[in-house]
């Protein structure tokens, strides 16, 4: 059987998926064999494996540290908010459907043989395990049914980092009041600490360390810097999403920030771009006059439709589209952008809405959900705007629930290896199912193309006074920029962290 590890936080987004995927890198360049796993993970970020299955995309992006394919069993629950108190349950890579959160909390002890399962395969295919909790173990209120944080622990019988994030402050009360708050045989299993996000002279934090022994005899592993790294994230508290990625001056592009937004991750390529800077847009006074308006996936499709439209975003998105700004959508804003939706199976409540109408498309929503890996090609023959991305190969991942009926109008954008259409286009407006269409290179290069001879064509003024300007063709695919990332990453807690320690632990 396997060795484990598991890896806390004293609350979300203290760094425990980053710290994981860290430890998972050091793991794999010292030749050992290890995988990730949690046990259940609320996200609306997620992959689709090569068969087709559902998991965390943090849990793909921490295999991929590890340098293996993702598996379902690395994520067997998989929670992704409908709602405000509602859910969809996936297990073990399928939906099994929606649950309030009150019939959930009675339901996910039957969870735990599934668990128990899908750990059990995966600590026989590899040597060592390095587990993710979620949120804080010190939820009291939850502790009882825990099936994630000490309760996994206890169950795999795993020790545990606690990590501590400095940077929203308070981090010696965030680690002793959340160990103060466990069982005397939970907190026998906390280990070591790790202080996260740390900016500043090291120095000034020593007296605090040391004082800190009178009231916790747990030590503390290491302190690990603020980092800032282009790597998948999993929830609504990524920086991304409050701030403005500013990378360059020349193309603002807005991302519509959809109340249930999902996979955002499919810009990040252009958040890494010297020429784009990137903002998530939530009012439509925020929206202004941006080069390219993006519209993401999300997990209700109707009531987000709904919600921007009261909120005069959708409005705003159609004029600017009426004026010659290019708007793309991936899966649920690509059907947004049809002239309708409809939900005959009550899959989101029932009933129609009217869209966008930015293509001549309607979907239908029927209750099998569509995941699978996909290989494709955009049509060779674009017109307009998108014609640099004509005949580009492209690959990526579709989850969504509805299908398309396209109208006379529609123009075909892209195409799956098998001949299926994966997306249109028409004039400025298109979109596509592909999650992770973006994540190429050369899509991403031929867009920016695309938007500097747009803005040579608007004149001068709109050139920044340069008679052409030239797309810098320097750029990587994202799974470059990954493994830059999981190297430095690595490198960093090799610096940071007690290593020996941390080897003693797992054996």
């Amino acid at each position: 059987m396997a060795k484990n590890l598991m890896i806390q936080g004293t609350m979300s987004n203290a760094g425990k998926s980053v710290i994981t995927a860290g430890i998972l890198r050091i793991l794999k360049q010292d030749g050992i064999s290890a995988a990730p796993f949690k046990s259940q993970n609320m996200a609306l970020n997620s992959f689709v494996t090569k068969e087709g299955l559902e998991l965390g995309r943090a849990q793909a992006m921490q295999a991929e540290a590890a340098g293996i394919e993702p598996l379902s069993c690395m994520n067997p629950i998989l929670l992704k908010p409908t709602s405000d108190t509602g859910t969809q349950v996936i297990v073990n890579g399928k939906s099994i459907g929606d649950m309030p959160a009150d019939e959930y909390y009675r339901y996910k002890k039957k969870l735990i043989p599934v668990i128990q399962e899908a750990y059990r395969k995966l600590a026989g295919m590899y040597d060592v395990i390095i587990i993710e909790g979620a949120g804080s173990p010190a939820e009291i209120n939850l502790q009882e049914n825990d099936i994630v944080n000490m309760g996994l622990a206890r169950m795999i019988n795993a020790p545990v980092l606690l990590i501590g994030d400095i940077d929203r402050g308070g981090v010696f009360a965030q680690l002793l009041g959340t160990v103060e708050l466990m069982k005397e045989e939970d907190r026998k299993r906390v280990r070591g600490f790790i202080i996260n996000k740390f900016r500043g002279d090291e120095e000034i934090l020593k007296p605090g360390l040391k004082q800190f022994g009178n009231y916790c005899k747990i030590p503390f592993m290491g302190i690990v810097p603020y980092l800032h790294l282009n790597l998948d994230e999993e929830d609504s508290l990524s920086e991304r999403l409050r701030n403005a990625v500013i990378a360059g001056d020349v193309f603002d592009i807005a991302v519509i920030h959809l109340p249930h937004i999902s996979n955002y991750t499919d810009f990040a390529l252009f958040e890494n771009r010297q020429d784009c800077s990137v903002r998530y847009v939530q009012r439509k006074q925020e929206l202004g006059k941006p080069d390219i308006v993006f519209i993401p996936g999300t997990k209700n499709t109707i009531n987000d439709l709904r919600q921007i439209r009261q909120e005069g975003l959708a409005a705003a998105v159609i004029s600017l589209a009426g004026r010659g700004v290019p708007v793309f959508g991936i899966c649920g804003g690509y059907q947004m952008m049809g002239t309708e939706i409809s939900d005959p199976d009550n899959m989101e409540g029932g009933g129609k809405e009217t869209g966008l109408s930015l293509l001549p498309m309607k979907t239908i929503f029927r209750k099998e959900k569509l995941t699978s890996q996909v290989s494709a090609k955009v049509c060779r023959k674009l017109t307009g705007f998108y014609a640099p991305l004509s005949g580009i190969r492209c690959s990526g991942y579709e989850i969504h629930m509805g299908s398309a009926e396209y109208g006379e109008d529609a123009e075909n954008f892209s195409m799956t290896e098998d001949g299926r259409l994966n997306g249109c286009f028409c004039g400025n407006a298109a979109g596509t199912y592909l999650h992770g269409f973006f994540d190429s290179a050369e899509i991403t290069d031929a867009l920016v193309k695309a938007l500097y001879k747009r803005k040579k064509n608007a004149g001068p003024k709109a050139a920044f006074g340069q008679e052409s300007i030239k797309s810098e063709k320097n750029q990587e695919d994202i799974s470059v920029i990954h493994e830059k990332a999981y190297e430095y990453l690595a490198k960093v807690l090799r610096e940071s962290l007690d290593m020996s320690f941390l080897y003693s632990l797992i054996k």
